[in-house]
């Protein structure tokens, strides 16, 4: 049978499932015990990194996008986008936190409103305070998280050319050994992160589904029998869509997501209390905005302990899993994003999914807390804490309530199928090392382990203990994701370099004349007293040429050298302007190592001089050793032919209008 499947990371990471599985399957409550003291321990003594770990990667987002590096494109500099702008904003929500907003739209605003942090609850600034913590755990920051990922795999892997695996974030740090153990070890976390992660969730959307069946249709959906269909219809609806690609299947999902989630919006906030509504949007915004930074680093040090165990449980634990979800999501992210330029990828993937979480957040979280105080009187708020029937519970205050319900169970079903075939795909490029064009088998192989995996933790009731090593698992994947930043700025620094560096002047004046010549310069080192010897025989006579004609024009010129670092200067002095100065002086640079390595000449060093000029203003110089003595000239004209322009120039008087060094105008003999 033909296959992808990378051994050195498949195995070992089956291997680790398997035994999570049984740990969490067979002792579910000792596994449960376990693995949630070490997330309260983890939550406890990092809150403060976690904290400033997603802080950093949101920064570090907006600086990479206004920087000079945002125009770079992830792929060739001739690649295009291969989604439209729609499908893949749709493709970014679906796979990121539609499902989430679907079970925590009504449940984290009502859960806040109830027990808010900092005041008393059930009132106008409990109200307050509920939606601007919910805006900040749903905002920019949960997408920075994604999107750091997210950039880090698809610029290696489009631009570098590297498998889009985890591992190639490193390649700065790593280079070669990505493909030894350290990558191995990278990619085989990174799936097992991945496999629970998705299972868990997969686990967590069938209670909710099963709540909703049972609310709307009255059905009996509490046995291991109703729940196993339920995850083996969402594996073949998954296995089906596989089978179609992914630019179709996934996209077309994805677009069904998205209109059947603004479908349900709109009838929201149509029904509801529209007005206020707008009006809590506005101020929503604005509170967390202006709250944004305050939020970011506060981690209750001066609060009483009952605001501390607050954070853990709410924020930390959301940064958790947001970091814990980002190999999935950002490797998906990345996947799409092909074609576009690192600013329109962080724009988009930080504005458009955001802005339509706090749309979200507001028509379903002030709405549940308006309509618990005017209508419901407290009733919304008896079942605030059956978070997977309370989205249920909300939808019978408004009309069309069976209609309602039903939609929301089949958006609710879509997103599932929707992670589930994402989600055998992420898994199946790291599974591949990131080989394109992986047999169908494989895909549906790993749907099946996801299926597999949440159907007997469900039957065993062992979804919290999976939930909690996830959780736990994130402060490895955290520091690891920095190391991605460090990473990426190099490479960017090096792309940025590369495309940038231009022809040397040697170049643009060669003829191709003399070429065996040249070739034979630059495939050995040059030595000091070589350019030296450079310097007397071609540089000088030059400098004499030009000085000879310009004192027959009337115009001074100086020659200047310096026996002491071999430096030689032509000065041509202007009164009340800055001097004319075009030297050159031998400078010594360190080659690297792979140059001395792989140098023709067997006795090469790990250094070489090259003749490199220097000017009056300070400009940066470049190397001129392979010019011959006409071409020296003709370099030295074209510098003097801007010099004269940029004195011409109004706009550069504080610059050229400043005084001249004349202290080494004394002529050398010609």
């Amino acid at each position: 049978m033909v296959t992808t499947l990378s051994a050195p990371v498949v195995i070992p990471s089956l291997l680790a499932v398997g035994v999570l599985l049984l740990l969490c399957a067979v002792w579910p409550q000792e596994a449960d015990d376990l693995f949630s003291q070490g997330q309260r321990w983890v939550s406890h003594h990092f809150d403060w990194f976690y904290s400033l770990a997603v802080t950093v990667f949101l920064v570090f987002l907006i600086v990479v996008a206004a920087s000079r590096f945002g125009d770079i494109r992830l792929g060739p500099d001739d690649a295009k986008p291969e989604f439209s702008f729609i499908s893949w904003s749709a493709m970014l929500f679906a796979a990121g936190m539609g499902i989430g907003l679907m079970y925590f739209g009504v449940g984290e605003p009502m859960q806040h409103y109830l027990k808010p942090p900092t005041v008393a609850g059930s009132t106008p600034a409990a109200a307050r305070e509920a939606m601007l913590t919910t805006f900040f755990h749903w905002g920019f920051h949960a997408w920075a998280v994604y999107g750091v990922m997210g950039l880090v795999l698809a610029y290696f892997g489009f631009r570098y050319n590297l498998p889009l695996t985890m591992r190639s974030g490193l390649y700065p740090l790593l280079r070669h050994r990505i493909n030894g153990v350290w990558g191995h070890t990278v990619d085989a976390f990174a799936l097992v992160a991945t496999i629970a992660g998705i299972a868990t969730t997969l686990g967590y959307g069938v209670l909710q589904l099963s709540a909703g069946l049972h609310q709307v249709g009255g059905w009996n959906t509490d046995s291991d029998w109703f729940r196993t269909a339920l995850v083996l219809a969402v594996v073949v609806l998954a296995g089906l869509s596989a089978a179609t690609g992914l630019d179709r299947g996934v996209r077309r999902l994805s677009e069904i997501n998205l209109t059947l989630a603004f479908l349900l919006l709109a009838f929201v906030i149509v029904t509801g209390p529209t007005v206020f509504l707008f009006q809590a949007l506005s101020e929503n915004i604005g509170n967390y905005l202006s709250s944004a930074v305050a939020l970011s680093l506060h981690t209750f040090a001066y609060e009483p302990a009952r605001e501390a165990n607050w954070f853990g449980n709410w924020t930390i634990l959301y940064w958790a899993w947001w970091i814990s979800w980002s190999p999935f999501v950002g490797m998906f992210i990345a996947r799409i994003s092909r074609g576009r330029t690192i600013r329109q990828f962080v724009v988009g993937v930080l504005l458009v999914p955001t802005a339509f979480n706090l749309l979200w957040m507001t028509a379903f979280g002030n709405s549940a807390i308006w309509l618990d105080t005017h209508v419901a009187l407290g009733g919304l708020a008896q079942t605030a804490t059956n978070v997977d029937a309370l989205l249920f519970h909300f939808f019978e205050y408004f009309p069309l309530t069976k209609l309602l319900s039903w939609l929301a169970i089949v958006l609710i079903a879509v997103f599932f199928v929707t992670s589930a075939d994402s989600g055998a795909f992420v898994i199946d490029t790291i599974a591949s090392r990131g080989a394109v064009n992986s047999p169908l088998w494989q895909r549906l192989f790993w749907a099946a382990v996801l299926g597999a995996t949440a159907t007997i933790l469900l039957a065993a009731g062992g979804l919290k203990a999976l939930q909690a090593v996830t959780l736990v698992a994130a402060l490895p994947v955290a520091l690891i994701m920095l190391a991605l930043c460090y990473g990426l700025w190099q490479g960017l620094r090096a792309d940025r370099a590369h495309y940038s560096q231009d022809l040397a002047p040697s170049t643009n004046f060669w003829s191709g004349r003399h070429w065996r010549r040249r070739l034979e310069q630059m495939v050995h080192q040059t030595t000091e007293p070589q350019v030296r010897q450079f310097l007397r025989e071609t540089v000088l006579p030059a400098f004499q040429d030009v000085a000879a004609e310009l004192r027959g024009t009337g115009a001074d010129a100086v020659i200047h050298q310096d026996e002491n670092d071999g430096s030689m200067r032509l000065i041509v002095p202007h009164d009340g302007l800055r001097d004319f100065v075009y030297g050159v002086r031998p400078v010594r640079k360190t080659l690297p190592a792979f140059l001395v390595r792989n140098a023709a000449d067997p006795e090469a060093q790990g250094h070489i001089h090259e003749p490199v000029t220097f000017f009056e203003d300070g400009r940066e110089g470049y190397d001129i050793q392979y010019l011959r003595q006409e071409e020296v000239i003709a370099d030295i004209l074209r510098q003097y032919e801007r010099y004269l322009s940029l004195n011409a120039d109004q706009r550069t008087h504080l610059l050229s209008r400043a005084p001249g060094h004349t202290e080494a105008r004394k002529a050398a003999p010609d």
